[in-house]
């Protein structure tokens, strides 16, 4: 009777070891897991679902040549609703049923919340929508990464524009009352100082505001010649140019990279003559880029009714991009997790991309690169108007 029980046992083992051994992806020995928290639904969809689209493809594009050494990857989202604690449950959520070697998040305000986890708990490769300064702070954050120049770096590099053109200008900064919004005044001002430029205003505005006449009203008061816009992706971003042209306020205004894409130009008509922006990825309609062709080729095979792809989209597939660089080195490396891919991140210099961005390197967790784009009304597109910038 002993006998056959430890047979039957024997055989369970080794039943056990013959199927780990020839069937590893069962058990994931395979797969490399990458997690998002995506604002697919909520007041940041517009923009969410295609970020959401540009992450995902970059990865399938990536699985489809070879995947990481021979390993694929699997894509897990779920939806964060651009709300903290929504987004903060679901981030939790995948890291303890899915344990992703990296992750990708909806927001400034969620990278803020888990930095400190993600730093002594969770100990992976993050990435998300935002150009936080603060969450590109190497010490604070060793495995956090911004996928372009902060919004620092934006503004520095639209204060550099205007004091090259306008040496002595009068400037201004018209931003919501978020930490998106606020992010880059600080270091603004400091520029101005820095440049000799005449900050003569900062205007606070809610997202999606209606109201901004006393705004308008104080730029033109205060004889403001150059106005950046931050924290808004579109309104009141029409409202406020409209009612400029109305009062005679006869200034040029900029955006950063929520404030510079097609949608706005749509929205604004012809008040988007002389719109300046930074960008640092091409535009869909920049067809003589390589990386660009190889987009819309893969668009037109697995999404053949999409159109266009914003500026949304390339954020997330450049994050992609850089995702997949780090894998491939982490693993060949043989050190495939958030430490190892936090490594790889500090390795990456000059790398090529196929013109989307220009080759890159990181510095202190973020990717300094960025074009100033002037916007053609007539063809509804920005055109660069210099060449590819690095920030300091």
């Amino acid at each position: 009777m002993k006998k056959n029980v430890f047979a039957s046992l024997g055989l369970a083992v080794l039943g056990i070891i013959f199927i780990m051994s020839f069937t590893p992806t069962a058990f994931g020995a395979d797969e490399i897991k990458i997690g998002a928290v995506q604002p697919v639904t909520g007041r940041f969809a517009f923009a969410g679902v295609h970020i959401n689209a540009g992450l995902e493809d970059a990865l399938m594009m990536a699985n489809e040549e070879g995947g990481i050494n021979g390993k694929k990857i699997k894509y897990i989202m779920e939806d964060g609703t651009y709300k903290v604690d929504v987004a903060v449950a679901a981030f939790k959520r995948i890291m303890a049923r899915d344990n992703p070697v990296a992750m990708y998040g909806e927001s400034t305000a969620l990278g803020k919340a888990m930095a400190p986890e993600i730093k002594d708990r969770y100990k992976i490769l993050y990435s998300s929508t935002s150009f936080s300064s603060e969450l590109a702070d190497t010490a604070k954050n060793p495995f956090v990464f911004v996928p372009g120049p902060t919004y620092s770096d934006m503004f520095g590099i639209l204060l550099q524009y205007i004091a090259k053109e306008k040496p002595g200008a009068n400037v201004a900064f018209f931003y919501s009352d978020t930490e998106f919004g606020k992010d880059p005044v600080p270091y603004g001002r400091k520029m101005c100082k820095k440049l000799g430029l005449n900050l003569v205003a900062e205007e606070v505005a809610k997202v999606g505001g209606v109201d901004i006449t006393s705004q308008v009203l104080d730029l033109k008061r205060k004889k403001a010649e150059y106005i950046i816009f931050q924290g808004f992706v579109l309104s009141p971003i029409p409202a406020v140019l409209k009612q400029a042209r109305d009062y005679g306020l006869k200034a040029k205004f900029m955006g950063t990279f929520w404030g510079t894409h097609k949608m706005l130009l749509d929205k604004l008509g012809p008040l988007a003559e002389g719109y300046l922006g930074v960008m640092p990825y091409a535009f869909y309609y920049q067809t003589d880029i390589p990386m660009i062709q190889k987009i819309r080729a893969w668009t037109e095979k697995h999404y053949p009714k999409i159109e266009y792809r914003p500026t949304a989209y390339m954020q997330g597939f450049f994050t992609g991009l850089v995702f997949v660089e780090c894998l491939k080195r982490a693993d060949k490396a043989g050190e495939l997790n958030g430490p190892g891919l936090a490594k790889a991140l500090q390795s990456l210099k000059d790398v090529e991309t196929g013109g989307l961005m220009c080759p890159y390197t990181v510095v202190n967790n973020k990717i300094p690169y960025g074009r100033v784009y002037k916007a053609n009304v007539e063809k509804k597109i920005f055109e660069p108007i210099s060449g590819w910038i690095k920030t300091e």
